[in-house]
């Protein structure tokens, strides 16, 4: 089901037998302390796997695109990024290139929130075209079962940490692990304004967050919690893209 994988000849079948490709995005950027700069892009591949497996040879994947939208997590070393039109125009560029070979419905599965406005973007580029795409984040499909976390929590918190643990647990440093902003009142003015989910927005850098651009506490994540984020967050997608493929 790796498009990487395949043969020239396997995949000329493939476009007959598996009519979705699910794009795996991420980011190269910090995740504290304890955790690798590749986490979103592991999420998101791990996640695509399952999807395709749920899917039964109906979706092939096709490699990930592990750079990202992240200038707000450029003042920690090692974090790469890219502009939203350079990362619009990759994806662009690759859906462009399946297409010519046949494929027509595309679904994008981002690890990185910070690629969301883009792929948003993106979308409606697509809506009048002969084509279909769809995109989806990962965590945020399963924010209802997120419990017992910090007052403030997302990038490098509890959900995220749990689903490493999961999924790629020799890329997590569990002794190097540490709380970052976990209660509103921690955070500075311009960092808590950041935060609102209604009205006016204003984005700031993560070390305007916490030292260590970590929100929430990663020391409370479990194996056993990712396992419950990840494989419900496959099942989730993967109906969505049986319908899709049904449409």
């Amino acid at each position: 089901m790796n498009l990487a994988e395949m043969t020239t000849d396997e995949a000329l079948v493939a476009v007959r037998r598996s009519p979705l490709v699910i794009v795996p995005v991420g980011a190269q950027e910090q995740h504290g302390g304890g955790m690798a700069m590749s986490t979103d892009t592991v999420r998101a591949v791990g996640v695509a796997e399952r999807v395709a497996e749920r899917l039964a040879g109906r979706a092939v994947i096709a490699p990930a695109v592990p750079y990202g939208v992240s200038p707000h997590h450029m003042a920690f070393a090692g974090t790469m990024t890219l502009s939203p039109a350079t990362f619009m125009q990759v994806l662009r560029d690759v859906v462009a290139s399946l297409h010519e070979h046949g494929w027509q419905r595309f679904l994008v599965i981002t690890g990185h929130g910070g690629n969301n406005a883009a792929l948003s973007v993106l979308a409606q580029e697509y809506v009048r075209s002969e084509l279909t795409f769809a995109w989806t984040p990962v965590t945020s499909v399963v924010s209802d079962l997120i419990t017992g976390v910090s007052e403030v929590h997302g990038h490098a918190g509890e959900a995220e940490t749990a689903q490493m643990l999961y999924l790629a647990p020799d890329l997590v440093q569990a002794d190097r692990l540490e709380p970052g902003a976990t209660m509103l009142d921690e955070l500075t003015t311009t960092a808590r304004l950041s935060r609102q989910s209604r009205g006016p927005r204003l984005s700031v850098g993560f070390d305007a967050y916490h030292k260590r651009g970590v929100l929430g506490d990663p020391r409370r994540a479990t194996a056993e919690d990712g396992r419950l984020l990840v494989e419900t967050a496959a099942d989730r997608i993967a109906a969505f893209a049986d319908e899709l493929l049904s449409a």
